[in-house]
């Protein structure tokens, strides 16, 4: 590297991520908490950005990005990123998709056990000075359908737990090829079969086009009415105000959400039924994965600054 390279790191992520990118030559700043306004005041000082969620990188900041070649997401979505405006700006985007996948998918199956055994309620109602064993009989895991849709990396992680948990497992993902032969123990199946015959029913799945309201008052009233639902995902696939009306109406036994369509999010209706678990977006809120996000980030960039190798991509800039 003849040019000095400058890296502006522009929210809080482990320190990790500095070291690694200063070690591998290139120069390195750390600003966070800046608007989109003062991002776009500073950003065409660097070659290299990067971001968790906090920062929003829209097409007004690639505008002014003259020098920058790479931004990456020290997490899995980029629904912060504009990519749309970044692959026109010849700038590539990357995330870090092996970093926080155990995080996610153990808050997924976190989910199931405190939905099955209604754990916050039972430990709400003992804090309250109360003794209601009656109230809080559950259901058991093992022997029921876990219905796994998306079947990426966090997808086959909540997959290979629910098999371990002898759990019967059915998978769909439709980015899967022809013929993808699964790993023992999970079925593919259909989106319409999965939903219909699973217990409980988890997404691993981005939001696009095609994925926002997947989880329609339409498709929610298709799964058992004794099911329940977890998203540790993306808000936006599940259609909330749909959500409430079946459960209010007494379909399905119970809900889990980490994520949400607005975020922050406040009090929704959805909060109101004691059946719905939430949580502020924590997939990914473990001290080994952000450690993890963040290395992986950075060995990213100095792989592609120093050796032209680019990895984890989520556009393709000509």
């Amino acid at each position: 590297m003849s040019e000095q390279i400058r890296i502006l790191i522009a929210d809080e992520m482990s320190t990790e991520a500095e070291r690694i990118l200063r070690e591998g030559g290139l120069t390195v700043d750390v600003i966070t908490g800046k608007t989109g306004d003062e991002l776009k005041q500073i950003i065409g000082n660097y070659h290299g950005l990067a971001v968790r969620s906090a920062s929003k990188v829209t097409a007004d900041v690639f505008a002014k990005a003259t020098n920058l070649k790479i931004v990456g997401r020290a997490g899995v979505g980029v629904d912060n990123i504009d990519v749309k405006a970044a692959t026109a700006a010849k700038v590539s985007v990357i995330n870090t998709p092996a970093g926080n996948g155990t995080a996610a998918g153990e808050l997924a199956i976190a989910y199931m056990f405190a939905l099955a055994r209604k754990l916050p309620q039972s430990t709400a109602s003992m804090k309250a000075g109360k003794w209601d064993k009656k109230s809080f009989s559950g259901v058991e895991i093992t022997g029921k359908t876990l219905g796994v849709v998306g079947f990426g990396n966090i997808g086959k992680l909540v997959a290979d737990r629910g098999v371990g948990l002898r759990m019967k497992v059915l998978a769909f993902d439709p980015m899967l090829p022809a013929g993808a032969v699964p790993p023992t123990g999970v079925e593919l199946v259909t989106f319409e079969d999965l939903v219909k015959r699973s217990d409980f029913v988890t997404l691993h799945i981005p939001l696009v086009d095609s994925t926002r309201n997947l989880f329609s008052r339409e498709t929610l009233l298709k799964m058992k009415k004794s099911a329940y639902l977890i998203n540790c995902a993306r808000g936006g696939i599940v259609d909330e105000s749909a959500l409430y009306e079946v459960m209010k109406s007494g379909h399905l036994a119970g809900a889990a959400l980490d994520v949400f369509g607005e975020e922050p999010c406040g009090p929704l209706p959805l909060f109101e039924l004691d059946n719905v678990l939430a949580s502020p977006h924590t997939g990914a809120s473990t001290k080994e994965a952000q450690v993890k996000v963040a290395i992986e980030l950075a060995e990213v960039f100095v792989d592609y600054f120093k050796n032209g190798k680019l990895r984890n991509a989520v556009n393709k800039v000509d």
